[in-house]
């Protein structure tokens, strides 16, 4: 039972993700516009990863299928070996805002990773997905017994505290039209192609997914669009966004 490597793409939506192919790297709001996750399983040997898999339990989930529920009882984590999970917060409103999304590689069901305590968020299989899911006591027990999967651990919580401190800071800082330009300003850093008449972001994002990004909604960011457009700084292209005017988002601008 293999437990494969691999880094996760932050802050995408189902509907994106679910037509294009991954793009290396990582995208969050609150987080690094470049550079990769930890990487979990890059520590553990073959033994290593067989004592792993010994200790979990198989599971396969459905496109569209819950993994874990906001609200509801942690029994520990979910070690993502095929698919696409997305991480996402509720509002009592109903509005829910995109925090992440994990490739293989990667581990769900935090940060009350010994199961304790109730899920602040929750995560729906974006992809078929296959995973091993350890309860909080067998967790516990092999970082008791491996120190290069309890690094791997804090390594993971370290990266994901630091991005979620910084997206709550950015979301109470910043007004939702500075926040549309900050995603607009990383996704062409790490989409960006260069084209006749300038840059196009080569993966698709639909309007409900950049509103799930910035905490906005879609009629908001579709009329911002609109307005860009006539301003001549952008087009929307078969899906993807045509940024024509590429030094326009090199200054802090407020689209409110």
């Amino acid at each position: 039972m293999d437990l494969h490597p691999g880094r996760p793409i932050i802050v995408r939506t189902r509907s994106s993700l679910d037509r294009g192919k991954p793009q290396p790297g990582a995208f969050m709001l609150g987080g690094p516009a470049r550079g990769n996750q930890p990487d979990l399983f890059s520590r553990l040997g073959p033994d290593e990863r067989a004592q792993v898999a010994a200790r979990g339990r198989r599971r396969r989930f459905q496109r569209g299928e819950s993994v874990f529920n906001q609200g509801g009882q942690h029994d520990g984590i979910l070690l993502i070996e095929e698919g696409l999970v997305r991480v996402f917060h509720t509002a009592a409103s109903g509005r829910e805002i995109t925090l992440a999304y994990w490739l293989s590689g990667n581990f769900v069901g935090g940060p009350e990773i010994f199961g304790a305590g109730i899920h602040v968020w929750s995560g729906t299989a974006v992809r078929d997905t296959t995973g091993i899911m350890l309860a909080g006591a067998e967790l516990r027990t092999l970082v008791e017994r491996i120190p290069s999967l309890s690094m791997g651990i804090i390594e993971g919580l370290i990266f994901k505290g630091s991005c979620y401190s910084l997206l709550a800071q950015i979301l109470g800082t910043l007004s939702v039209g500075e926040r549309l330009v900050l995603v607009l300003q990383r996704l062409t850093q790490m989409y960006g192609v260069a084209v006749a008449d300038g840059t196009m972001i080569a993966s698709p994002f639909t309007h409900d997914d950049l509103a799930h990004m910035v905490g906005a909604t879609r009629q908001w960011v579709s009329m911002t669009f609109r307005r860009l457009a006539e301003q001549g700084v952008l087009r929307v292209r078969r899906g993807q966004i045509l940024i024509l005017q590429p030094d326009w988002l090199d200054v802090s601008r407020d689209l409110d």
